[in-house]
Parts: C-alpha cells; structure tokens; sequence
C-alpha cells in the first residue's frame, strides 16, 4: 500500500480539486434559489443558453478560528446537526437599536442557463416516465453514417480515413522492391509523400425518415377579479415546469392559452398572466373553447394532449354540472387532464367544484391537486405525474 501520494503530476493542475470543491458548493446555492426564479422565466421561451442570473450567498469553508482565551468546554448530546451553534459570549453588535459591528455576509450573482436550471429541478425529482400515445405525422430527415466508399461529394471527405489509407500505400511502397518514386518539395527539398485519387474516402450515407412525437400544453386560467398576482404567479411557476418537463420528452411541443371569465378566448401569454378582468365566472366556458381548439388543430389522433387548469374554485353554482361534464369530454381526448386549485394560505379545504370533480369524474386520466404556496409546486407536479404513470401501468396490466 502506497502511503505517500505521487506526486509526478503535482505541477499540472493543483488547483483541480478546489475548483471540483468550489463547484460543487455553488451548485448547492443554486438549488436553494431556484424556486425564487421559475415564476420570472417566460414558459413559451425556447433559448436554452438564455442565461439567468440568481444570487448566491458567500460560500465559506470549515476552517480553525482563533478562541477568546476563555475556560469552558462547549460540548453537544449528540443531536447536533450541520450548522448548529453552541451557547457562547454574545455578539458584539447583535441586538436592538443602532449599528452593529460585525462583518456582514458576501452575496454575489452567479449566471447559469434556462437548461441547466430545469436539470438541477428534475435531478433528484425521481419523476415518472409518461406514456406517448401517438406518433406525428410530420417525418424528420436525419442521416447515417454506413462505412466508406472510394467515390463522394467534398463536403463528404473523411479526412481521418484518407490519411490511414495514405499511410498504408507508403508503408506498403517501402517493402516493395519497385516502390513508387519519391517526388521531392522544390523549395526545402524534402521528401513528398502525396495524396492521390486511390487514398481518398468518402463517407457513405443512409438517409431515414423518423417519425417522432408531438405533444401540446393546454393551459387554462381563470383571469376573473378574483385571481390575484399572487394567485397568477403560483400558477405561472406550474405551468412552467409541467412545460418544461414536456419539452424533455417529446421532440415538439405547442402551447396553448385559454383565458376565461364567464366566456373564453385564446390569448397569448403575456395577456394570460397580466390581464384581469371582472365580472363572473364559468369554468366549463375554457373547457369548451380547449375542445374547440383540439377539434380544429389537435387531432388526438396525431397529439399527445394535456390541458390543465388553474383556478381559486370560484365558479357560478348553475355551472357546476355543465362544468363536470365538459371535464369529462376533456378526459377521453387527452393524456392527462388536471385541475390545480389555487388558494394561499396553509388550509387545504376543497371548493364545491373541486369536490365536484372529485366525486363525478371517475377517469384515470383525471387529477385534482392544490397549491398553497410557492413550496407546493414542485410536489404537485411531481402527483399529477404520478397519476399518469399509475394509469399507464394499470394500462399495461389490463
């Protein structure tokens, strides 16, 4: 067993575990400043090196600090944990009233991309794979490389495989007693070795006609008075993850938004998150128009479909029951549909509708979830996924 550690490579890269250390902690304050920053992202944008900035606070090691000088023992019973302290003199500065005296903590920004943001959310989420139902009709072109072939266009060169074949007719050149003739460079007089027609090789390419999966988000909203900023913001920070981890299982994938009051209209997304109206409202009016829209541009048949809608419960009591029975029509036509009540507060009690839902919709493919606050977010969609990966495998069971 070695017990002293080589040291041949020492002077090439010192500095490579601090730098593996450092990343590694800045990483971890990332995590714990994402859930401020998924509301401020644009759910339709599409630039996954657009760069985000979030703050992170100063990042400081374990290190040995100089004591007072002072008898004592400060010892624990064994319960302690990361980033604990024990009873000890008191701060100077730390109390009411005036200016302390303490040196305050570093923050500072650090950028990191829309990609890199979605992988550090979904990591350790143990989301649930869903199932594809449909393929599209649209084909995608995509081309394979199958071996080489002495004959091809330029841009088709490959270059590697011509310098092998070059090297081989020269080393076979020097064991042949008639070997080629050496041609020499006029100016350094040098030996020249050069290409000709017989070295060269092209790739050889298959074209493929790859059908792949479409998939569209159906984003419903209730925008009447009663659905606050706070209420909107909740509810962008849903429809921005359940987008975003759509984006990383299909090949394409639409938006939808459908604002509603009493009546329906599709809008676009800046006029779903920051216009308001008043007056009354009709939760069947947005499952009506989400069907309109799927009979005329989202034929199950071709599309993955998932419609989801946001609302604080509130609807007109006489539409409950066409409500119910739009929901249902939702259902047959979409892999997952899901209802997201959305009521600040730390109280889970079920709104008529919500409890409507519940008891009349007996579809697999249906869920009911409730975000409170910023924290559920994340949990709720982690059960409207769940409920789609357990009406697969029920699925597949049948």
């Amino acid at each position: 067993m070695a017990i002293f550690r080589d040291c041949s490579n020492i002077g090439k890269d010192r500095s490579a575990e601090d730098r593996r250390r450092h990343r590694e902690l800045v990483e971890e304050s990332i995590k714990k400043n994402l859930g401020s920053i998924i509301a401020e992202e644009s759910i339709i944008g599409k630039s996954k090196d657009k760069k985000i900035k979030i703050p992170i606070k100063g990042i400081k090691e374990f290190q040995f600090i100089y004591g007072k000088s002072k008898p004592g023992v400060g010892a624990g019973d064994g319960n302690e944990k990361r980033g604990d302290k024990f009873a000890g003199e008191a701060q100077a500065g730390k109390g009411k009233g005036g200016a302390g005296n303490q040196e305050g903590e570093e923050v500072y920004e650090t950028e990191i991309t829309i990609e890199e943001v979605i992988k550090y959310l979904f990591d350790d989420m143990n989301l649930p794979d869903i199932d594809k139902k449909q393929l599209s009709q649209l084909e995608e072109k995509s081309y394979r490389k199958l071996g080489y072939q002495h004959k091809g266009i330029p841009p088709r060169l490959a270059k590697k495989r011509s310098v092998i074949e070059k090297i081989k007719r020269k080393q076979a050149a020097k064991r042949s007693e008639d070997g080629e003739e050496a041609t020499y460079d006029k100016e350094s007089g040098e030996e020249r070795f050069p290409f000709i027609e017989e070295d060269l090789r092209y790739y050889r390419i298959k074209e493929e006609n790859k059908r792949d999966y479409n998939a569209v988000v159906l984003c419903i909203m209730d925008v009447s008075g009663s659905m606050d900023q706070t209420k909107k913001y909740l509810a962008r920070s849903f429809y921005f993850l359940l987008y975003q981890f759509l984006r990383l299982k299909y090949a394409n994938v639409d938006v939808v938004f459908i604002a509603h009051t009493t009546t329906a209209k599709e809008v676009n997304e800046r006029e779903f998150f920051h216009r308001g109206e008043s007056g009354g409202t009709y939760i069947s009016s947005g499952y009506d128009k989400a069907l309109e829209i799927i009979a005329e541009r989202y034929s199950p048949a071709n599309w993955n479909i998932y419609a989801f809608h946001c609302s604080d419960g509130d609807n007109w009591s006489e539409d409950n029951k066409r409500a119910v029975e739009s929901a249902n029509k939702l259902c047959e036509v979409c892999n997952l549909f899901g209802y997201g009540e959305i009521v600040p507060g730390y109280y889970n009690i079920g709104s008529t509708i919500k409890n409507e839902f519940q008891t009349k919709i007996k579809s697999k493919n249906f869920a009911a979830i409730n975000i409170n606050k910023k924290e559920d977010v994340l949990p709720a969609l982690k059960k409207l996924l769940d409920k789609a990966s357990d009406r697969d495998e029920k699925a597949i069971l049948n």
